[in-house]
């Protein structure tokens, strides 16, 4: 270990020395040194030893300390080689001593505050300023004579400055204010883009492990399926207004937590458990591994700010209606049932197909698995279900329920005279466009649309009206070997690009377990042919993966780029140029991620400062959170436009950073410089460190 001891806060200490020295007998390979750790940013290291090292031979590693406040430091030199044992690690510890200001970052929204204090002032007395104005401005934030500031109104990045009245001594903080309203929606937005435009914060430069980093963690009751949901400035009755983030677990809660203040109680947590009530045993559908130990809440909610409602689907067992799936309409501020909810999903169709009985099918909340997030689109919430593991009787169906009277408004079955075609999406919603039009994509099942009188949409892109008539709609020509084989055609569900230049200017693209990526025109889908008649297939373009290989995760979309995060491969980049994407990858990560594939999100500031968020999934426990053979998920972010330049990754700080165990289908969400992770028993909250 190194201690710097003492040492001026904005002053750098003379260089210390590490010796490294190969005391075997084979040549060392050094891939790495790094500084991680709680204040890796007030150390700095320089070396030559990264490279071949012979048996015998040493290289030097010099450190410097610049403590950035006045108070204990400390960080970890971290040499990862091919020698047993590595990372190899040495322990740094200082002291800042001086004038400075604490925190030394801050992120904000707008009318936030944050105390900022001064150290080492002594009996000085002393100004604050904001952006070199004394006591600051409306335009500028203000900040009061003890230090305490208020954000402005707008999204910027401000100076905060505390100086002797002398002017001998000063230390500045930085304050960035964003202004992102929320995410109310998986993906964030009807498109299912997948990417955050108002990211004010985070940025290439500052996404590193030197200053950004794990901030805390939140206990969850169950495993978190869902992605979370984010609302700026929400008025939370007798504590004030909040930006809070809401979470949603496969043990029937829903929470809403303070995404900035450092506490690890709930603003409020809603469980739909009680007496004779419960969620319900993965078992009892016949298939355990998929969604395990328990069935609650899976598909993510979506979040209605014009009225302040959130809704979500929640699964239970009860011992006096057996299975059942409701609609409920929570307050975001308090949680309160609203709109006379819930609501118990059920419909029925004319249909002769699997589990019918006189000519009629009906829904059945044990077998229909709600997977697909939630789609709230012209007052109308859409939800989707595939099933559990194929276990029949199923069928995809899509409900529609009023969102301002929770009354059911449409409901369409995917296969009414035949069986499956569930809508499993990876989580990923249904989609719909300006003109409210709804897709998604189907998996396995019958397919007799071909037909003059048939009404089945297995393995097929469908488009339907707010009524659920179907309007349009693409089934590949091999849909039967796909269906046979069990490769899910919706296994990741639909993305509309944005209006493309040329010919085809309305877009949708997928991809699912059958290695092909599809560009569909959502003017004119194609309907089935013996040719594919679409605007453009990539075959066999994701290849890998035991025993089904392709894509199980819904892709994202940023800067004329499409992202795809397929199994058992790298994270890889498809350009767009006049509506037609490249045929290879144009940009490919180093690391490549096992099942169920890379979870991705976008941030960046309009097209600037893009980062390419990805969760690493390591293993997987089938019915338990952990085991021997499974190890924490991993973070890391990404510049878009070369995926071969990692900007961050959770595992590269020492233990600082490391996430807790993934889960299947939850995406990062990146909101006002922080983004959250859901994951098996927690949500892990990241940002700029203070």
């Amino acid at each position: 270990s190194i201690d710097f001891g003492s040492q001026p806060v904005g002053t750098a200490s003379s260089p210390r020395p590490i010796t490294l020295t190969n005391s075997g007998t084979a040549s060392l390979t050094v891939s790495s040194v790094t500084v991680t750790g709680a204040n890796a940013a007030d150390f700095a290291q320089t070396n030559n030893c990264v490279g071949t090292l012979a048996a015998g031979a040493s290289c030097a590693i010099n450190v410097t300390f610049t403590p950035s406040v006045a108070a204990a430091r400390s960080a970890t030199i971290a040499i990862s080689d091919n020698a047993a044992g590595s990372p190899h690690t040495v322990t740094l510890a200082g002291t800042g001593t001086g004038f400075s200001i604490t925190p030394v970052t801050a992120v904000l929204t707008p009318s936030q505050t944050q105390q900022f204090t001064v150290t080492g002032a002594g009996t000085s007395s002393v100004v604050w300023s904001v952006d070199g104005l004394v006591g600051g401005s409306s335009s500028v934030g203000t900040v009061t004579t003890t230090g305490l500031y208020t954000a402005p109104g707008s999204a910027g990045t401000h100076v905060v400055t505390v100086a002797t009245t002398d002017g001998t001594r000063s230390a500045s903080a930085t304050a960035y204010i964003s202004a992102l309203t929320g995410v109310f929606t998986h993906h964030n937005d009807n498109a299912r883009t997948g990417q955050n435009l108002n990211e004010t914060v985070l940025t290439p430069a500052n996404v590193t492990s030197a200053t950004f980093g794990k901030l805390r963690e939140l206990s969850l009751d169950g495993m978190a399926n869902a992605s979370p949901l984010y609302v700026a400035n929400v008025s939370i009755p007798g504590q004030g207004r909040r930006n809070v983030v809401y979470v949603a677990t496969q043990h029937d809660s829903v929470y809403a937590f303070d995404a900035d203040r450092e506490s690890d109680s709930p603003l409020w947590h809603v469980s739909f458990l009680r007496s004779g009530v419960t969620t319900v045993p993965s078992d009892d559908t016949g298939e355990c591994c998929d969604i395990a130990p328990e069935i609650g809440i899976t598909g993510t909610p979506v979040i209605d700010p014009s009225t302040g409602t959130l809704y979500v689907v929640a699964t239970t067992k009860e011992d006096s209606f057996g299975y059942v799936q409701r609609l409920h309409a929570l307050d975001i501020a308090t949680g309160a049932e609203k709109l006379g909810g819930p609501v118990v999903l059920h419909a029925s169709v004319a249909g002769t197909g699997q589990g019918s009985s006189a000519g009629i099918i009906e829904f059945d909340a044990l077998t229909e698995n709600q997977r697909p997030a939630l789609l709230l689109s012209n007052g109308i919430v859409y939800i989707g279900f595939g099933s559990h593991g194929d276990q029949p009787p199923y069928h995809g169906w899509v409900l529609g329920y009023d969102a301002a009277t929770l009354q059911q408004v449409m409901a369409f079955n995917v296969s009414p005279d035949g069986e499956g075609g569930g809508i499993w999406q990876a989580n990923g919603g249904l989609a719909a466009d300006a003109d409210g039009a709804i897709y998604f994509v189907t998996s396995n099942g019958t397919f007799t649309a071909d037909t003059s009188d048939g009404h089945d949409y297995g393995s097929s892109f469908v488009k339907l009206n707010p009524d659920g008539v179907v309007l349009d709609s693409f089934t590949p020509h091999d849909q039967d070997v796909i269906s046979a084989n069990n490769f899910d055609l919706g296994a990741a569900g639909p993305l509309l690009l944005p209006d493309q230049p040329g010919d085809h200017r309305h877009l949708l693209v997928s991809a699912g377990k059958n290695n092909t990526i599809y560009l569909v025109d959502r003017d004119s889908m194609g309907g089935y042919h013996d040719d594919d008649q679409i605007v453009q297939s990539l075959v066999n373009i994701f290849p890998f993966g035991v025993p089904e290989p392709g894509n199980y995760s819904a892709p994202v979309y940023f800067n004329g780029s499409l992202y795809f995060g397929p199994v058992a491969d790298n994270i890889q980049a498809f350009q767009l140029n006049d509506g037609v994407l490249s045929t290879s990858a144009s940009s490919r990560s180093v690391e490549v991620y096992q099942y169920p594939g890379a979870a991705l999100a976008v941030s960046a500031n309009g097209d600037a400062n893009g980062i390419l968020w990805a969760i690493e999934r390591n293993g997987d426990c089938t019915t338990y959170p952990t085991c021997d053979t499974s190890a924490p998920g991993v973070l890391r972010a990404y510049d878009p436009g070369d995926l071969g330049r990692k900007l961050y990754d959770s595992d590269e700080a020492g233990t600082r950073d490391t996430l807790d165990y993934a889960a299947k289908f939850s995406v990062p969400l990146v909101a006002n410089g922080k983004v959250f992770v859901a994951s098996t028993g927690k949500l892990t909250v990241y940002g700029l460190l203070p």
